[in-house]
């Protein structure tokens, strides 16, 4: 059960570093009136508060002459009326923008090139927008003070440019935000283009730098020019001008340092959540690329190794089916073609009739035979710590004590045999086998060319082990082992069986003493 804090629940509910821009799996529908919410509020909250800041500095802090009375007058009517036209022609103008770059969402099909870059652009010519009407309030109120009050123009003219470069500098951050879950989906498929990199983290830095840090300084020195022209500013007044502007300038810097940050912290923390899963084992993660800087690219970075990861562990794990994950860590740790003695314990079991299995069933019913044959085989080998080497049409060699290392090899197969035989018995009447187990010196190791190894083991238990289970065709319950095993074996499994005669199989010279459950 995931707890609150866990990083799968953390990817899950905040995949773009914050709840109020929603899951990725998001509907369409759902994800347009969040975006329009959000871009909305952001766009009215921060112009509201800039035009104030603007006003307040510009009317009733910065030194200069009083403003007339016909001109606070002609601005209590100018400047509100203004902001609602600029407001009310920014959204309906940033809405159209913004369902024209993004039609591809509404239409659920992929971005291509060029609608990605326009999608990963949108922030900056949404902000623009804001500053063609930020400019606009710059050019009215200069030239309405300059027919009225020329002595006040530089004060309103600069505070204005000021206040527009502070408030579009934030909306931009804003709607950068705003716009990552559309943002993620235009950069599904592809990382951020190279051309936009080339402007990323380290330039997007220095501006932020520069505004947070260079409008504040420029107001003070505004503020040291205004009190020289006027000469008469008192001590108190200019203390209260450097003290407004100083608050101004930390709550300016506080905001587009955190705003900032938070960009930046969002998809390198989107990275660190996701490598913790990674680390946990977890390696179905994929992290939404909503960043189109070289935070983006580390995003997508880290989706393509996880994605190597998962090939990786999927094709060792069909290399583990078929050779064994025994053998698998051999091969990863070892590419030397070559072998060691070793003792191990060898098993071979063997369909009787298959032949005449193959003549009388469709081919799909023996085929259906077989692996449910070969699914008993392979459990009760790896019950026992062994495992399969070699499948040979009707037939199976399972080795124990190679290529790890297992105590009481001989026991392992010895059991494993009895319990195999009891089984096919009781699980599949239908299909009887021969099962012979021997235990002995063998070479161990990979053979084969230096392009196609094979892991396997050679010697004279194998041979042995597969004679065996020729005779344990034509006896009852259709196990045969050799005394060899049972000598090798601990008293608790080799009390299960007894000794039975001396033979001699074929291809061997010398004879092998049998044994037989008891």
């Amino acid at each position: 059960m995931m707890s609150q804090g866990s990083p799968e629940l953390v990817l899950k509910r905040r995949p773009f570093g914050s709840w109020l821009l929603g899951p990725a799996d998001q509907s369409i529908r759902l994800l347009r009136f969040r975006l329009q919410v959000l871009m909305t509020t952001f766009s009215i909250g921060t112009n509201l508060i800039g035009a104030l800041v603007v006003f307040v500095l510009a009317v009733f802090v910065l030194p200069g002459p009083p403003l007339l009375d016909h001109l606070k007058l002609f601005e209590a009517i100018v400047i509100p009326l203004y902001f609602f036209v600029a407001v009310a022609i920014g959204c309906i103008w940033s809405t159209r923008l913004t369902r024209r770059v993004t039609r591809w969402v509404e239409e659920e099909r992929p971005a291509t090139r060029q609608e990605q870059i326009a999608t990963l652009q949108l922030p900056l010519r949404l902000t623009l927008i804001e500053v063609l009407l930020w400019l606009g309030a710059v050019v009215i109120f200069t030239v309405m003070t300059v027919v009225l009050q020329p002595e006040n123009a530089l004060r309103i003219a600069v505070t204005v440019f000021d206040g527009m470069i502070i408030t579009c500098a934030v909306s931009y951050l804003l709607t950068e935000f705003a716009l990552r879950p559309v943002a993620a989906r235009a950069l599904v498929d592809a990382p951020p283009p190279r051309r936009l990199l080339a402007a990323g983290l380290k330039a997007r830095t220095v501006f932020f730098w520069a505004v947070g840090s260079g409008v504040p300084v420029a107001g003070l020195m505004l503020a040291a020019v205004l009190a020289l022209i006027e000469k008469d500013v008192s001590s108190t007044r200019l203390s209260v001008v450097i003290l407004a502007l100083g608050i101004v300038a930390l709550g300016n810097g506080w905001l587009l340092t955190m705003l900032s940050a938070k960009s930046v912290v969002a998809p390198v923390r989107s990275v660190r959540t996701a490598l913790g899963l990674i680390g946990e084992g977890q390696l179905d993660v994929s992290i939404p690329v909503f960043d189109g800087t070289e935070l983006g690219s580390l995003q997508a970075g880290f989706n393509r190794m996880a994605e190597g990861l998962r090939e990786r562990e999927r094709i060792r794990d069909v290399f583990g089916r078929y050779v064994g994950a025994d053998v698998v860590q051999e091969a990863l740790t070892s590419d030397q073609l070559g072998g060691e003695e070793r003792f191990v314990a060898v098993l071979f079991v063997d369909l009787v009739g298959s032949t005449e299995i193959a003549v009388e069933r469709p081919p799909a019913e023996v085929v259906q035979l077989l692996n449910r044959f070969f699914e008993i085989v392979v459990d009760e080998v790896d019950q026992q710590g062994g495992f399969v080497n070699k499948f040979a049409g009707d037939a199976a060699l399972a080795v124990f004590g190679a290529p790890a290392e297992l105590p009481d090899a001989a026991g392992r197969a010895l059991c494993a045999g009895r319990e195999l035989a009891r089984r096919l018995a009781e699980e599949l009447p239908e299909a009887t086998a021969g099962i012979g187990v021997t235990a002995g010196i063998v070479v161990a190791g990979t053979v084969g060319d230096v392009r196609r190894h094979e892991y396997t083991v050679i010697g004279d238990p194998v041979n042995e082990a597969a004679r065996l289970s020729e005779l344990a065709k034509s006896v009852p319950g259709r196990l045969i082992a050799s005394m060899t095993a049972v000598e090798e074996s601990a008293p608790a499994e080799a009390d299960c069986w007894q000794p039975g005669d001396q033979v001699t199989v074929r291809g061997r010279s010398a004879p092998t003493h049998l044994a037989i459950p008891q």
